[in-house]
Order: structure tokens, then sequence, then C-alpha cells
């Protein structure tokens, strides 16, 4: 399947420093380096300059050539290709989970974003297993396989009847 990569938030527009168009990222979760391409605004740009801290980076992006640019993009989500974006331990793209088997149910169809958890949509009767390590036991996306714990999830009555 072809089609434009997956972007994933990696912090927001900050404050405008300067006036040639910098500004400050808030929650920064990239390492946002020069010639990373970033999505913001839905216009992808190239980080021209990159200064700061990890924590507080400074970024000036191409096109975005004055404070006041700046200070309109405030705000708004910066967005990098999701195979760019380093995950933390424990952490998987909502992309490699799609697919994967998960025994006893079925396949997973999608991954919903809801407020306290993500929730595994799986099978074709669409059982909803949350994303939380007392459902989810186990992820092996080498073998495409999610291990749930099914007593958890009150299915297990439904294997033995």
């Amino acid at each position: 399947m072809t089609g434009d990569p997956e972007r994933v938030p990696a912090g927001r527009v900050g404050r405008p420093h300067g006036r040639d168009g910098s500004f400050y990222v808030e929650g920064a979760s990239h390492p946002f380096t020069e010639g990373t391409a970033v999505t913001v605004g839905g216009v992808e740009r190239q980080v021209e300059r990159r200064a700061g801290t990890d924590e507080r980076p400074l970024l000036r992006l191409a096109g975005v050539s004055g404070r006041d640019q700046a200070a309109e993009l405030r705000g708004e989500p910066l967005l990098v290709v999701g195979t760019e974006a380093p995950l933390e331990e424990g952490e998987w793209r909502v992309a490699d989970l799609v697919g994967c088997a998960v025994p006893g149910i079925g396949d997973v169809r999608r991954v919903v974003a809801a407020p306290s958890c993500d929730i595994l949509e799986v099978g074709d009767e669409g059982v909803l297993v949350p994303f939380v390590s007392d459902a989810v036991k186990r992820v092996d996306l080498q073998a495409r396989l999610i291990e749930v714990d099914l007593a958890f999830l009150g299915l297990d009555e439904a294997e033995a009847g």
C-alpha cells in the first residue's frame, strides 16, 4: 500500500523569538535536527536552524520569515513522519499494531484513541480491548502477536461455553 507516511505530533509551536521567524517548541519529543521535515499548519517545511536546549528547542523553519508569521503559528502541532519519532519503552505505533493476531479473539482491526487509554478493536465482532497492562500481557511485533488476559476481559467463560 502506498500513500502519505503517518505523521505524529512531536511538539507545539511556542512563543516567537527574535525577528527572523524563530520560535520555541513546547512539549518537544523529537530532536528537530536541521533538515528535518516538519508539517505545521498543513504545510511541510524544513528545519533551517536549531538552537536552544533539548527540553526547549528553538527552531526556524523554511518559509517562516518573520516574527509575525511565527506568532500566527503559535499553538500549532509540529508533526514529523512517524518512523522518525522516537518511541519509549512499552510504546508502539498504531500502524504496527493493526493486523496483529490476538489469540482467542481475532486480528486487531483498528486502534481507537480514548480519553484514558487506547483501545484495540479486535476480530469480526469488534471486541474492545483496553490497551492497559492488566488487559495486554505481551506485544510481539516480530511475531505479529498480542497476548491478552481473557479472564480480565471476561472472555474466558465465552471460550469455555
